[in-house]
Protein backbone atom coordinates (compact mmCIF):
# COMPACT_ATOMS: atom_id res chain seq x y z
CA UNK A 1 0.00 0.00 0.00
CA UNK A 2 1.15 3.53 -0.73
CA UNK A 3 1.82 6.11 1.91
CA UNK A 4 -0.98 8.35 0.59
CA UNK A 5 -3.83 5.98 1.42
CA UNK A 6 -6.53 6.31 4.05
CA UNK A 7 -7.67 2.79 4.88
CA UNK A 8 -10.50 1.62 7.09
CA UNK A 9 -8.00 0.66 9.83
CA UNK A 10 -6.91 4.30 10.08
CA UNK A 11 -10.42 5.49 10.90
CA UNK A 12 -11.51 5.64 14.51
CA UNK A 13 -14.90 3.92 14.48
CA UNK A 14 -15.12 1.91 17.71
CA UNK A 15 -17.74 3.64 19.89
CA UNK A 16 -15.97 2.65 23.11
CA UNK A 17 -12.68 4.15 21.89
CA UNK A 18 -14.43 7.31 20.68
CA UNK A 19 -16.12 7.79 24.06
CA UNK A 20 -12.80 7.21 25.81
CA UNK A 21 -11.12 9.78 23.55
CA UNK A 22 -13.71 12.40 24.50
CA UNK A 23 -13.62 11.49 28.21
CA UNK A 24 -9.90 10.93 28.86
CA UNK A 25 -8.11 12.51 25.91
CA UNK A 26 -6.18 15.76 25.91
CA UNK A 27 -7.13 18.57 23.57
CA UNK A 28 -6.09 21.87 22.07
CA UNK A 29 -7.72 24.36 19.75
CA UNK A 30 -6.12 25.38 16.47
CA UNK A 31 -8.44 27.30 14.16
CA UNK A 32 -10.65 25.80 12.65
CA UNK A 33 -10.21 22.54 14.60
CA UNK A 34 -10.57 21.35 18.13
CA UNK A 35 -8.08 18.48 18.26
CA UNK A 36 -8.48 15.63 20.76
CA UNK A 37 -5.72 13.05 21.16
CA UNK A 38 -4.62 10.18 23.35
CA UNK A 39 -2.39 7.10 23.04
CA UNK A 40 -4.08 4.18 21.33
CA UNK A 41 -5.14 1.71 24.08
CA UNK A 42 -5.30 -1.22 21.63
CA UNK A 43 -1.81 -2.80 21.50
CA UNK A 44 -2.62 -4.57 18.22
CA UNK A 45 -2.93 -1.26 16.35
CA UNK A 46 0.37 0.03 14.99
CA UNK A 47 -0.84 3.19 13.23
CA UNK A 48 -2.68 6.41 14.08
CA UNK A 49 -6.49 6.40 14.04
CA UNK A 50 -8.47 9.50 13.12
CA UNK A 51 -12.00 10.73 13.80
CA UNK A 52 -13.46 13.64 11.80
CA UNK A 53 -16.56 15.48 12.96
CA UNK A 54 -18.53 18.45 11.62
CA UNK A 55 -21.39 19.90 13.65
CA UNK A 56 -24.93 19.71 12.32
CA UNK A 57 -25.68 22.83 14.34
CA UNK A 58 -23.28 24.92 12.21
CA UNK A 59 -23.99 23.24 8.86
CA UNK A 60 -27.62 22.20 8.40
CA UNK A 61 -27.14 20.74 4.93
CA UNK A 62 -25.48 17.33 4.76
CA UNK A 63 -23.84 18.33 1.48
CA UNK A 64 -21.86 21.04 3.27
CA UNK A 65 -20.86 18.74 6.15
CA UNK A 66 -19.72 16.07 3.71
CA UNK A 67 -17.70 18.60 1.69
CA UNK A 68 -15.85 19.73 4.81
CA UNK A 69 -15.22 16.14 5.94
CA UNK A 70 -13.87 15.23 2.48
CA UNK A 71 -11.49 18.19 2.57
CA UNK A 72 -10.27 17.32 6.07
CA UNK A 73 -9.75 13.65 5.13
CA UNK A 74 -7.82 14.64 2.01
CA UNK A 75 -5.63 17.08 3.96
CA UNK A 76 -4.88 14.33 6.49
CA UNK A 77 -4.24 11.72 3.81
CA UNK A 78 -1.72 13.87 1.95
CA UNK A 79 0.23 14.92 5.04
CA UNK A 80 0.00 12.03 7.49
CA UNK A 81 3.67 11.20 6.91
CA UNK A 82 4.51 14.30 8.99
CA UNK A 83 2.78 12.90 12.10
CA UNK A 84 5.07 11.92 14.99
CA UNK A 85 5.67 8.19 14.56
CA UNK A 86 6.82 7.28 18.10
CA UNK A 87 3.58 5.75 19.37
CA UNK A 88 0.18 5.35 17.68
CA UNK A 89 -2.38 7.97 18.64
CA UNK A 90 -6.12 8.29 18.46
CA UNK A 91 -6.84 11.74 17.06
CA UNK A 92 -10.17 13.52 16.74
CA UNK A 93 -10.64 16.58 14.52
CA UNK A 94 -13.77 18.60 15.29
CA UNK A 95 -14.44 21.37 12.78
CA UNK A 96 -15.64 24.42 14.74
CA UNK A 97 -15.66 27.24 12.17
CA UNK A 98 -19.05 28.43 10.92
CA UNK A 99 -17.97 28.84 7.29
CA UNK A 100 -16.47 26.47 4.74
CA UNK A 101 -12.73 27.06 4.38
CA UNK A 102 -10.75 26.47 1.22
CA UNK A 103 -8.80 23.23 0.96
CA UNK A 104 -5.40 24.99 1.01
CA UNK A 105 -6.21 26.66 4.33
CA UNK A 106 -7.40 23.37 5.86
CA UNK A 107 -4.26 21.62 4.63
CA UNK A 108 -2.03 24.29 6.18
CA UNK A 109 -3.90 24.15 9.51
CA UNK A 110 -3.78 20.34 9.54
CA UNK A 111 0.02 20.46 9.22
CA UNK A 112 0.22 22.97 12.09
CA UNK A 113 -1.89 20.65 14.25
CA UNK A 114 0.53 17.78 13.55
CA UNK A 115 3.36 19.92 14.93
CA UNK A 116 1.44 20.54 18.17
CA UNK A 117 0.86 16.82 18.82
CA UNK A 118 3.28 15.23 21.31
CA UNK A 119 6.32 13.48 19.84
CA UNK A 120 6.50 10.59 22.33
CA UNK A 121 4.30 8.64 24.70
CA UNK A 122 6.00 10.24 27.73
CA UNK A 123 4.87 13.65 26.53
CA UNK A 124 1.35 12.27 26.13
CA UNK A 125 1.17 11.01 29.72
CA UNK A 126 2.46 14.39 30.93
CA UNK A 127 -0.36 16.25 29.13
CA UNK A 128 -3.20 13.97 30.29
CA UNK A 129 -4.66 15.26 33.51
CA UNK A 130 -6.57 13.00 35.93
Amino acid sequence: MGKFTFRKEERLSNEKHIQELFDKGSSFYLFPFKVLFMPNPDPAVSHHQVLISVSKRNFKRAVDRNLIKRRIREAYRLQKEFLPAASPLQIGYIYTHKEILLFDEMKRRMLLSFKKLPKSSTQITDTITP
